[in-house]
């Protein structure tokens, strides 16, 4: 039997504490509250978690494209948990 553990791998396996690093970047970890704890802790769901998450990070990271995208998530959630826009009529 042979292991498919590699070196990177193991250390994500190994970490003690996750939220003292972060993958891609440095934009959530100065934050007081970071996005991941605030969503967990709130029970939200994706939709409510993807546009906080966005919001939290626009000016440190994504700009102008992560304001739109948490207003594609909120968008998403108008659809999904509202059924907004309604339908169109038929004719």
């Amino acid at each position: 039997m042979t292991s498919c553990a590699t070196a990177e791998s193991t250390d994500i396996i190994n970490a003690t504490e996750p939220h003292n690093r972060q993958v891609g970047g440095s934009h959530y970890k100065a934050m007081a509250i970071q996005p991941v704890d605030f969503c967990q802790r709130n029970h939200l769901d994706y939709c409510e978690s993807a546009a906080i998450k966005y919001i939290c990070r626009h000016h440190d990271k994504g700009g102008i494209e992560d304001i739109r995208k948490a207003i594609h998530y909120l968008e998403l959630l108008l659809s999904i948990e509202y059924s907004f826009p309604p339908p169109a009529p038929t004719p």
